[in-house]
């Protein structure tokens, strides 16, 4: 058989290109995802972290078609986990639940981080947020804020919330700086360790999670005074706001989002964003989160660059009011 010059060019070609496609990247040959995506959560099972990522991660496997492997990793205020998550490889395929601790709290309450939350992260999508609530015990006299603030300036008055450092004692601070309320700090180890103190009146209330105070507000074994949210809560449509209560603004909430290591591709963060996007559009997993006292992110926090500008937003303030607890990290 004659091979002629031109077929004998074209093979030449053609194997030309089979040995570039070979060298190619493995990510230029495979679309996002091809394999399990890991979703680190740095606190213990059962919380709302866990809950929460728990939801994202159904969402992430609907849209995309690949398991998401929930793994929890506690520690340190979260730290441990999120620095985890920093170091991995920046390919999409190991994300974090974020939250107040690692991402706004932490840089301000521990001196070695082992990762920067503003540059070792590329974020992803905010998914929801629970306000904070002031819930005081039924012996204590105070009906509204008002009559809180009035009652603290007689005798101060003992408010719990989940740890030194934590994002609702943060709030508590920046509460007292804003009323001038006196008001003395009682750090519990977590939210639901302080419950049963508000409730037999051994404190005389906490600043916490609107969805930890809510059953103690229903049942009547407690009652919150006020949110600090933009509007009234439809689970709890007769509690006002900071706002509607005097204190101008005041708003604070626990937020959970997902992020991914710097660096990870545009391309790949898109498909992640999108696809809790369209897992928060509606159904199920928001009707879960709704439920559990959750509020939905807007689009815009959504998106990756909506949810870098709220955890900066977040970042400034929370600075201020760890200038205001007076708290140096160690």
């Amino acid at each position: 058989m004659t091979i002629t010059r031109r077929a004998a060019s074209l093979g030449l070609a053609g194997l030309g290109a089979g040995l570039g496609l070979a060298l190619l990247p493995r990510r230029a040959l495979a679309a996002f995802p091809e394999r399990p995506i890991h979703l680190i959560v740095p606190f213990a099972a059962g919380g709302n972290a866990d809950i929460v990522g728990r939801l994202t991660g159904q969402m992430i496997t609907q849209q995309l078609k690949q398991p998401v492997v929930v793994d929890d990793r506690a520690g340190a205020g979260g730290s441990i986990g999120a620095q985890y998550v920093a170091h991995a490889a920046p390919d999409g395929y190991t994300l974090l639940v974020a939250s107040n601790g690692p991402m706004t709290v932490n840089p301000f309450v521990q001196a070695h981080l082992g990762y920067d939350p503003l540059k070792d992260f590329a974020a992803v999508a905010l998914t929801s947020y629970v306000p904070h609530a002031l819930i005081v015990s039924n012996n204590l006299q105070a009906k509204s804020v008002a009559d809180f603030i009035a009652l603290s300036k007689r005798a101060p008055i003992t408010i719990a919330t989940s740890g030194v450092g934590s994002a609702t004692h943060m709030t508590l601070e920046r509460l007292k700086a804003a009323t001038g309320a006196a008001i003395t700090h009682v750090p519990y180890r977590g939210g639901g360790a302080l419950l049963p103190d508000v409730i037999s009146g051994s404190i005389n209330g906490a600043l916490t999670e609107f969805s930890t105070a809510l059953p103690l507000h229903k049942a009547g074994q407690a009652r919150i005074l006020a949110i600090a949210a933009k509007q009234r809560s439809k689970l709890a449509p007769d509690v006002p706001t900071f706002d509607e209560s005097g204190v101008k603004g005041f708003t604070a909430e626990s937020y959970i989002g997902i992020v991914a290591p710097a660096k990870t591709p545009a391309d790949v963060i898109a498909s992640l964003q999108q696809a809790i996007d369209a897992g928060l559009a509606g159904g199920k997993a928001v009707e879960t989160l709704v439920n559990l006292g959750s509020e939905i992110a807007t689009p815009e926090q959504r998106t990756a660059k909506g949810f870098a500008a709220f955890i900066q937003a977040d970042y400034e303030k929370m600075k201020e009011a760890a200038k205001l607890a007076g708290i140096v990290p160690q």
